[in-house]
């Protein structure tokens, strides 16, 4: 009977969360996720369709033969650390030794260590809005406050000095950069970055550079404010570039101070990065890159199929420089997603990326052509 007891009120009790967790939600992009049925086509996930390529492959299975299944250094094994090293100086202008870049599980947990490790409780930290879901909540958990800069969609979704200048306060720690954009595939020029990167070094703040769409461009190239202030903090991976997401791998480069401090919140997390994910990782960094322009290629294809089509609809869409998502106003995005739903594609409602993103929507072309296609189809049944 006191068995019985105990688990009734086990079952009855009310959780009561850690405050820090209160004013997050639970992803959005998920959401619409889960409730996507067997017909339908799902433009709400950001990962690529395409087969991680071959050689990659090749060598996680060359890896689990060595018997390479245990842990690694900290900061990741020392030819990775090496080798990312020699992209950041040869493709960024960005001076790194291996030991100032700390491989990691993926670029959210590069995002969660930052934050753990260099907000304390009230600090301001700018972000973009519309910008990713997770900067909003690693700045919460980490009880500081996120500062949303508004972007417009006559700017192309850029974000500007002026605009980083006037929400700049004294309780300001740190900003944070996404270019190329999600949700809204917005690159930022080079002269914004070295005038924000100035910025940044005149007010004493960090530049959390998410950076993981760096390869995924069209025309268009991309600069990392690493190449202008030592007060950056750049983050990169292979999920998106390489077609990796499970592999959960990406990296964080910094100066040393900073990485010193970023290294204690992995190492009593995560520990290190997975062995045959690493060994991938190098794969991936060392091997050929035609696979990179070849997914490119396809992924401009598509965006011109869905761009064109959206507009063709009335739907007023952008046609995005970088990464693989196309952010078109619809006005009210909540009845454009309910009767996206009801014609069986999924879409992200703008609002899960911030306010100013509210009438807007994200459709992912990381699906197939033929699935963009039928999904355009099926869009054209809408009357909003």
């Amino acid at each position: 009977m006191k068995n019985e007891f105990q688990k009734s009120n086990r079952v009855d009790m009310m959780i009561n969360p850690a405050n820090r967790v209160k004013s997050i939600q639970l992803s959005q992009i998920r959401k619409m996720f889960e409730v996507c049925s067997e017909n339908a086509i799902n433009l709400g996930i950001g990962e690529p369709d395409f087969d991680t390529p071959l050689h990659i492959r090749q060598a996680v299975i060359e890896s689990l033969d060595e018997g390479f299944t245990h842990y690694t250094s900290n900061k990741g094994i020392l030819e990775l650390r090496e080798a990312i090293s020699k992209k950041l100086n040869a493709e960024n202008n960005i001076q790194k030794d291996p030991e100032s870049i700390i491989v990691t599980v993926g670029a959210s947990e590069a995002l969660y260590m930052c934050a753990q490790a260099l907000i304390n409780k009230g600090d301001d930290v700018l972000i973009p809005d519309p910008g990713f879901l997770a900067y909003d909540a690693v700045i919460k958990i980490s009880e500081g406050n996120p500062i949303p800069i508004p972007l417009k969609m006559e700017n192309d979704f850029r974000m500007s000095a002026e605009d980083v200048e006037n929400k700049i306060t004294s309780k300001t720690k740190a900003i944070i950069l996404n270019s190329p954009s999600n949700p809204t595939g917005s690159v930022m020029n080079r002269a914004e970055i070295k005038k924000i990167s100035k910025l940044a070094e005149d007010n004493n703040i960090f530049i959390i550079s998410d950076e993981i769409y760096e390869k995924i461009t069209y025309g268009t190239k991309h600069h990392s404010p690493g190449e202008f202030t030592d007060n950056a903090i750049v983050i990169n991976g292979f999920s998106k570039t390489y077609a990796m997401t499970g592999f959960r791998v990406a990296y964080v480069a910094a100066r040393d101070d900073i990485i010193e401090e970023l290294l204690k919140i992995h190492q009593y997390n995560t520990a290190c990065a997975s062995s045959i994910s690493q060994k991938a990782a190098l794969a991936a960094i060392e091997g050929p890159q035609n696979c990179v322009d070849e997914m490119v290629g396809e992924f401009k294809r598509r965006r011109d199929l869905m761009v064109g089509r959206l507009n063709e609809m009335g739907w007023e869409c952008k046609s995005p420089e970088g990464a693989f998502y196309t952010f078109p106003y619809v006005e009210d995005s909540q009845e454009f997603i309910s009767k996206a739903l009801e014609n069986e594609v999924v879409a992200v409602s703008g609002k899960a990326f911030g306010k100013a993103g509210s009438e807007h929507v994200r459709m992912s072309y990381a699906a197939s052509y033929l699935e963009i296609e039928s999904a355009m189809d099926r869009l054209e049944k809408i009357n909003i």
